[in-house]
Parts: structure tokens; C-alpha cells; sequence
């Protein structure tokens, strides 16, 4: 918690916010990317199976 403290008395609230949000946002990135990936797979089996 004192990493954050710092880091908001350091870089100002809109930027530490703005961390925050990036790497909340990241990690569900990486999960649309992978049901993406899974999507275009079962399409691609889906037509080969026609």
C-alpha cells in the first residue's frame, strides 16, 4: 500500500488512476485475445468439416 501512496505523491492522482486502469486492463486483453484465437479455430473446424 505504500508503493501506491508514494506513487500518487510522486506522479499526481490522474496518472496513478491511469496505471491502475492499464494494467486491470491487460490482463482482460490477454483474455479476449485468447477466446479470439479459440474462436477463429473452431471456424476454421467448422468449414474444413463441410
Amino acid at each position: 500500500m505504500e508503493i501506491i501512496e508514494t506513487l500518487i505523491a510522486n506522479v499526481g492522482f490522474p496518472v496513478a488512476v491511469s496505471i491502475y486502469l492499464l494494467i486491470r486492463l491487460e490482463a482482460k486483453l490477454e483474455t479476449l485475445t485468447s477466446s479470439i484465437n479459440e474462436l477463429s479455430t473452431n471456424i476454421i473446424n467448422l468449414k474444413d468439416s463441410k
